[in-house]
């Protein structure tokens, strides 16, 4: 006899947002590049943050230099290797830009909040629900007349001739 294996229970329904700034067809700042910039804080290097995430180093390389290139200023600092190793840390701009994206993000959820909720009740989710509307009542059934093609079907009774 066989174990039956259940399916993992589907995952609940998440609403999130994912603001863009974009120039052509270029994302200058999204939420992956925000992410990143969030893991070098933490792991004070690319190489890290690339390993946290995972991804490759040349390609959070990539993105470092995109954002560098597409702010007013630098996001990372970078410290080449020596006695003490390299290290990347984030500029003021950066943490700027990381606290702002992460402020919009907020307030957007903030005054969304009750549609949020619905959306999600709506995808499925254990977000509150809204109460189902009621079926109205049953009337009660007319008498049904026959029509007319119905009453020329019927056999007539037939009448006496006076």
């Amino acid at each position: 006899m066989t174990a039956r294996r259940r399916a993992p229970p589907a995952a609940a329904p998440v609403a999130r947002f994912r603001l863009r700034v974009t120039a052509g067809e270029a994302i200058r700042v999204g939420p992956g590049k925000v992410a990143l910039l969030e893991a070098i804080r933490d792991t004070r290097s690319i190489t890290a943050a690339a390993k946290a995430m995972g991804m490759s180093y040349r390609r959070a390389w990539i993105l470092v230099d995109e954002l560098n290139r597409a702010l007013a200023g630098p996001a990372v600092a970078t410290a080449t290797g020596g006695e003490h190793g390299g290290g990347s840390t984030l500029t003021a701009l950066g943490r700027e830009l990381v606290d702002v994206y992460r402020r919009i993000e907020a307030t957007a959820t903030r005054a969304c909040a009750k549609d949020l909720a619905r959306l999600l009740a709506l995808a499925g989710g254990n977000a509150t629900r809204a109460p189902r509307r009621e079926a109205p009542p049953a009337r009660a059934a007319a008498p049904r007349r026959p029509s007319p093609s119905a009453a020329s079907a019927s056999p007539r009774r037939s009448r006496p001739k006076p």
